[in-house]
């Protein structure tokens, strides 16, 4: 059974209002891989009242159709930033959307959190209290660099008159959020909860200020950049403290994070009675392209300590990994194959990076994330044992599944990690070369050139060659036509253009292919890689760092490899159409 999405739905639940009312820019697909629906059916599952309004029409008074919550109003741009959603790189207006009925990208609105609160301050006066959260807010909770407007705008929370945010995979935060409200209590205490105040608490960790930060200028740049460092080190929950900043009159603050959800915890979210589908509201509309991929997947684990620079799910999803049983996942699996769409493939056994599954330093675990090194950049650090030993164990279990043909492992491989396990990495490739490729295996080198790859966070050409020969050699071993797909980023900082000519040569030489999924850097809020953009400098290292801000260049970059010079303006005739970001 759905969550309620409609009215009619309310009243044959008996209903005449629910506590909560979660607002999202897609589609309501009932999936553990859609955010709005995983909160939806964890307050559910607490005894809560809610009902999901998907992609209200802010055009008309949609917004009003399940009436006024009890408790508080969730707010949530989707599964994307509204902005990464709507807009390319070169900030052209995209057509399709995955997550909208029919694929026409005509119902997500740019800055989706802030115009949906506005429509209920508009619609509901003295309403109850309006949380924002999801991956656009969660990104967006302190003063960021905003590359669509090419500006440092305030905190999301404060621009949209929010009463608070919620932050980060917010299962656990929500739940003491809604008992409060319930309860009447004060909720200014829970962690992973930002809200506003007049004055700054006396434990807290001051940030600088808006203003401080929001200049083009180079005092104010190296303002952002203090900002932003102390804003990072400030994600994990083990040393985490408390963070104020001033905007104007009134501070944002930012309480420390939750704690990891306990594998019991994953395990318990991801058994809840979803759907696997789209609601019957939005069917008549046309299909979901996003449901093609993640009805039939399963999500191994959230987290990811690769720390790539120009990612942010260090700091949306956290550098630790959280992981479900194999039990938990085996019986997913099952219940899979009694679905009667189900044909015997799942599409996917992974999370950020796959093969970080079963793989975690203790130390980190015990004490917090390392404050002055990565677990894998430049190298990976010692503490780190890795053994893909629980990963194999688990993809032979989902083999073994009676209805199950093919385990399909098309979340990235970090191969890396493969390389530097002793004990079980030519295994385990071997095992995913055998029986867990669909014919292309995606990796991620996304480019060859060290500085630049040192502006990324990434490890260098060695590690990708000698991946590539091990994969080649039992591809060949086993008899099968299957090869290597490589992801590009294009325009990042540090890269030019002689940068992606070397690549293409690369390429040619060692890689005897010339990739085509190549996408132009789009700064995106709270990553490093952003950090650099807005200030033309490499924070580690305090160096000037080049960055390509014109748009017709970095097309052209992008040009080298895809071959398209006369589309991306460089030629006489045609005209660019950019192919649309991978998520």
């Amino acid at each position: 059974m759905f969550l309620p999405a409609t009215k009619k739905e309310l009243r044959s639940l008996g209903w005449d209002r629910p506590d909560i009312i979660l607002i999202s820019g897609d589609a309501y697909i009932d999936s553990p891989f859609i955010g709005t629906a995983v909160i939806g059916r964890v307050l559910a599952d607490a005894g809560f009242r809610v009902g999901i309004i998907a992609q209200p029409d802010v055009h008309e008074n949609d917004i009003c159709r399940l009436g006024e919550p009890k408790l508080f109003w969730g707010v949530s741009g989707g599964s994307v930033d509204s902005m990464v959603a709507n807009r390319t790189a070169s900030g052209k207006r995209r057509k399709q959307d995955d997550y909208t009925p029919g694929g026409e990208n005509t119902r997500r609105p740019d800055r989706a959190v802030l115009v949906y609160a506005n429509l209920i301050r508009s619609q509901f006066k003295n309403t109850c209290p309006i949380v924002l959260g999801g991956i656009e807010a969660s990104l967006r909770r302190i003063a960021h660099y905003d590359y669509w407007g090419n500006t440092v705008r305030r905190s999301v929370l404060l621009d949209a008159k929010a009463d608070f945010l919620l932050y980060g995979m917010a299962e656990r935060a929500v739940l003491e959020l809604a008992s409060c409200l319930r309860n009447g209590n004060d909720p200014r205490r829970i962690r992973g909860l930002c809200y506003a105040a007049p004055e700054p608490p006396a434990d807290c960790l001051k940030l600088p200020a808006y203003e401080e930060v929001k200049g083009d200028n180079r005092q104010a740049k190296k303002a952002f950049t203090r900002m932003f460092r102390r804003f990072y080190e400030n994600n994990d929950p083990v040393t985490a403290r408390r963070l104020a900043q001033l905007h104007g009159s009134r501070w944002l603050i930012q309480n420390p994070p939750q704690p990891h959800l306990s594998t019991e915890e994953l395990d318990h979210i991801h058994s809840l009675d979803y759907q696997l589908d789209l609601h019957p509201f939005h069917q008549q509309q046309g299909e979901v392209r996003a449901l093609e991929t993640i009805r039939f997947s399963l999500t191994s684990h959230r987290g990811c300590y690769g720390e790539c620079n120009f990612c942010a799910i260090a700091v949306h999803q956290g550098r630790t990994i959280v992981q479900r049983s194999r039990t938990s996942l085996v019986a997913e699996a099952r219940s899979l194959t009694a679905h009667p769409a189900f044909k015997g493939r799942i599409h996917d056994a992974g999370g950020p990076t796959a093969n970080m599954y079963g793989i975690e330093c203790r130390k980190k675990l015990n004490k917090g994330c390392c404050p002055d090194k990565r677990c894998l950049f430049p190298r990976k650090c010692k503490a780190l044992l890795v053994d893909h030993g629980e990963q194999l164990r688990l993809l032979e279990d989902l083999r073994r599944l009676k209805g199950v043909k093919q385990v399909v492992v098309s979340s990235g491989i970090r191969y890396d990690l493969i390389l530097a396990d002793k004990k079980n990495g030519l295994n385990y490739l071997r095992q995913v070369v055998r029986h867990h490729v669909s014919g292309q295996m995606k990796v991620a080198p996304e480019h060859c050139r060290d500085t630049v790859l040192a502006c990324m966070g990434k490890p260098g050409q060695e590690s990708l060659l000698r991946f590539r020969d091990l994969f080649n050699r039992m591809t060949a071993q086993e008899g099968l036509t299957q090869f290597l797909t490589y992801y590009i980023i294009a325009a990042h900082p540090g890269c030019r253009q002689q940068d992606m000519q070397a690549l293409k040569h690369f390429a040619q030489k060692e890689l005897k292919v010339l990739p085509r999924q190549v996408q132009i850097f789009t700064p995106t809020p709270s990553t490093w890689s952003t950090l650099m953009y807005w200030t033309c400098e490499d924070p580690f290292t305090g160096q000037p760092c080049f960055v390509e801000k014109d748009n017709r260049a970095r097309e052209r970059q992008k040009a080298v490899l895809t071959g398209s010079e006369r589309r991306s303006g460089t030629g006489r005739k045609g005209k660019y159409s950019p192919r649309k970001r991978r998520s």
